[in-house]
């Protein structure tokens, strides 16, 4: 638990401040935010499936770059027509 107590003629916007400050660097958030969707462990099938798309993704940017089309691939994915992605 963090606490902050008022110093004399201190603002509030500085122990505002100072009690975010501390909030920070205790990790508290952090760790808040990461049990608050909390995945569950994947099972052996679907790390391999994983690891597995990882490797074609890799070696398909591979490939393109040494064709020479790596940007042509990459700025595709983030390309947009009205807001939706092109397909």
């Amino acid at each position: 638990m963090v606490e902050v107590r008022k110093k004399d003629g201190e603002s509030i916007e500085s122990l505002i401040r100072r009690f975010s400050k501390r909030v920070q660097q205790s990790g508290v958030l952090i760790r808040a935010k990461k049990s608050r969707f909390k995945e569950s462990e994947k099972n052996r099938r679907e790390q391999r499936d994983d690891a597995i798309r990882r490797q074609k993704i890799r070696e398909k940017k591979e490939y393109l770059r040494k064709i020479g089309k790596l940007d042509d691939f990459e700025n595709a994915r983030f390309k947009t027509s009205r807001g939706r992605p092109n397909r």
